[in-house]
């Protein structure tokens, strides 16, 4: 028999650390090959780990809901003599570990009530960068500021220099908590500036929803049920608030006639099934929507600091509803893509969301996002911004409406046409109200002429 290693993978090049949230098997069970064995979570991607070689589970070292460094041993396969050599997280032969699958992530594509919340004290920048030269640092220095993103976003926001921070992570690293815990005690952006940090003990671990929102705690009452949030709970949470603190949400609405869409896809519909594909309103919408963000760039845009990002690239990020939470992958250049491409990379990326055979790359590097709680029969939201884009389109149902139409000989009539809402919050630090005006009013005109040709 031969011993298998099996480590904590690492999801992206600036993730350090990944939570085990669950395991899927018990030591003493049998394992096959690519089966998943353990679920973890970090702040880009929940993932299924799936197991590096095929065995008997012979040790846990890392328990539920502990955190641990990339690369730790989390537990011991026990296989056949030759297997370590096929093992792809054993540590005699390593090799890339397989891309895990992943589970939702918290993208901003659903509505939030804002919260009354203190204002950053500097903007947030997609990608905050150390205060002092990298050449000036130790390893040491490096490796306490290599932090997660979640951690480096609420610094920013705080104006916090995250080395001002006592961390309690692998190497000093400074983790939510720590951060959490240090601008609760009073730790300002001042000391991001040449100040020391205070010697003093790291702070408890202070709740992350209400000092991320400026909320109190409710009281349980009798008869209650309290449950605490789940890890993707969470996220979802920070998330949410967080984006309601950086941008400022403007949302507007357009009613669109969708009668022609509705003829064209009941005349294609049989011939798309054919080929394999779904023709749905969501895939003019988003064909509709990837031809206007090509020519209204500011809708396509990102916010750094003083400037602004213009995406050379269409992206779009669709809302897909899953049993546990809602994840968001996204549709590389849309824009160069035809309706039938649109329709069968949203099949393609929804099925692999379901079943969990998402790469973490595929969740990423969206440029604008559209959410479609209209399948569930809404008629009209107010979606929140998913950072760092400056806008997010929500789709309504598409259902029979009365619509008041004049006639060719002057008179006006009642007449039964397929109607939708859309709505569209735009971040308006950088997006004007004419720029989404004009952004949807192109939209509405395109999906009400949708030519036949581009079916």
């Amino acid at each position: 028999m031969s011993r298998v290693d099996v480590v904590m993978p690492q999801m992206g090049e600036s993730i350090a650390e990944g939570t085990l949230s669950k395991w899927l098997k018990k030591v003493g069970d049998e394992i096959k090959r690519d089966e998943p064995i353990f679920e973890i979570s970090t702040d880009k991607v929940d993932a299924e780990i799936p197991a590096p070689s095929a065995g008997v589970l012979a040790e846990i070292k890392v328990p539920e809901g502990q955190t641990v460094p990339v690369q730790t041993v989390v537990a011991v396969i026990e296989t056949e003599a030759g297997a370590r050599d096929q093992g792809l997280g054993a540590r005699e032969a390593p090799a890339p570990i397989p891309a895990p699958s992943p589970k939702p992530q918290a993208a901003a594509p659903v509505a939030a009530t804002p919260s009354p919340a203190v204002q950053p004290k500097v903007p947030l920048a997609p990608n905050p960068q150390p205060l002092t030269p990298p050449s000036a640092e130790s390893a040491d220095e490096r490796l306490r500021r290599r932090s997660t993103p979640l951690v480096r976003k609420i610094a920013a926001e705080h104006g916090v220099d995250i080395g001002a921070v006592p961390g309690t992570g692998h190497a000093g690293r400074v983790t939510r908590d720590d951060l959490l815990g240090f601008i609760e005690a009073g730790g300002t952006g001042a000391q991001a500036h040449g100040g020391t940090a205070p010697s003093r003990a790291p702070a408890a671990p202070v709740p992350a929803l209400p000092a991320a929102s400026g909320q109190w705690d409710a009281t349980p009452w009798a008869g209650d049920r309290v449950e605490p949030m789940s890890r993707i709970r969470q996220l979802t949470a920070e998330h949410m608030v967080f984006s309601r603190r950086t941008s400022a949400h403007v949302t507007t609405f357009y009613e669109v006639d969708m009668t022609r869409v509705a003829r064209l896809r009941a005349a294609n519909k049989k011939g798309y099934e054919e080929r394999g594909v779904k023709l749905t309103y969501l895939g003019f919408i988003v064909k509709a929507v990837a031809d206007q963000l090509r020519r209204n760039p500011v809708l396509n845009a990102a916010v750094q600091r003083n400037a602004i990002i213009y995406r050379g690239q269409v992206n779009i990020g669709i809302a897909v509803a899953l049993d546990w939470g809602l994840i968001v992958p996204v549709i590389r250049g849309a824009d160069e893509l035809s309706l039938f491409g649109i329709a069968k990379a949203m099949a393609d990326l929804a099925d692999r969301a379901r079943t969990k055979r998402l790469k973490p790359d595929e969740i990423q590097h969206g440029t604008f996002t559209i959410t479609n709680p209209g399948v569930f029969g809404s008629y009209a939201g107010t979606p929140i911004i998913n950072q760092p884009q400056v806008a997010i389109l929500g789709v309504g149902a598409v259902e029979k409406r009365p619509r008041v139409m004049t006639l060719e000989d002057g008179v006006e009539t009642i007449v039964p046409r397929m109607m939708t809402m859309l709505s569209i919050s735009y971040d308006h630090r950088i997006v004007d109200g004419a720029d989404a005006d004009r952004f949807m009013a192109a939209l509405k005109e395109e999906l009400q002429s949708f030519p036949e040709n581009g079916v």
